[in-house]
């Protein structure tokens, strides 16, 4: 009898201790970018992780990502050209789902997760990177009125370090992680390891554009676990 009861009184222990959490709020992830953030399949490694962590009931996740897209088409008050002609429509894509999954919902923190910067270095366009990158961040505090967003920034990997196909590579690398020491609430995730072994299609490769099957379940336990140190530690 004894056991049972305290059986009982450790459920509903754990029952209380759930209960209180879900009346602080949701913690929010929002994961936007490219074409790596597109084949990141949160349910590997990320989402595990993350509700592991908080409990399934405590955490709201969205993904919104395109491939091969430049930051202008996140950023809204980036300056259009030749490159880059529609600005902000993917931002306000993914801003349309976050305010339907939060609709009526306590938010305890939120999290940015952006894995993104390929077509940018591509077409050159690092002069104006660090800006838009932390206007992006900007913005999305203003549009959630919530001034401590946790932001986590996936640096390109090693593909292209000589710069040879995409000149400007190495520097939008440098600004990520440059953007990802300069705030307390900011961190970056090195991929250097991530985008070497075997593909999807089982081919093997090494400093690629793209990761590899163990590289993406990697990014999203390095994201989660990003993620989570921030929100303890803010």
């Amino acid at each position: 009898m004894k056991k049972l009861l305290l059986i009982l009184l450790f459920i509903a222990v754990q029952i209380s201790i759930t209960s209180c959490v879900s009346d602080k709020g949701k913690h929010l992830f929002i994961l936007s970018g490219q074409s790596n953030m597109v084949r990141l399949d949160l349910n590997v490694s990320f989402i595990p992780s993350i509700e592991k962590e908080f409990g399934k009931d405590n955490v709201i996740v969205i993904k919104d990502a395109k491939g091969a897209q430049p930051i202008s088409r996140w950023y809204k008050k980036a300056k259009a050209n030749e490159n880059e002609t529609e600005i902000g429509d993917l931002y306000d894509r993914l801003l349309q789902k976050v305010n339907d999954s939060i609709a009526e919902r306590k938010i305890q923190s939120v999290t940015f997760i952006w894995m993104q910067g390929e077509r940018d270095a591509r077409i050159k366009n690092a002069e104006v990177y660090e800006e838009y990158l932390l206007g992006l961040y900007d913005q999305l505090a203003t549009d959630l009125n919530e001034n401590n967003i946790n932001f986590v920034i996936g640096r390109l990997s090693d593909f292209d370090m000589n710069n040879e196909r995409w000149p400007h590579w190495t520097k939008i690398r440098e600004i990520q992680q440059k953007v990802g020491e300069s705030n307390p609430r900011f961190d970056w995730v090195d991929t250097d390891e991530f985008n070497d072994g075997m593909n999807s299609k089982g081919d093997t490769i090494q400093n690629d554009l793209h990761m590899s099957v163990e590289g993406y379940k990697h990014l999203g336990e390095t994201f989660a676990k990003k993620a989570i140190h921030l929100i303890k530690e803010n």
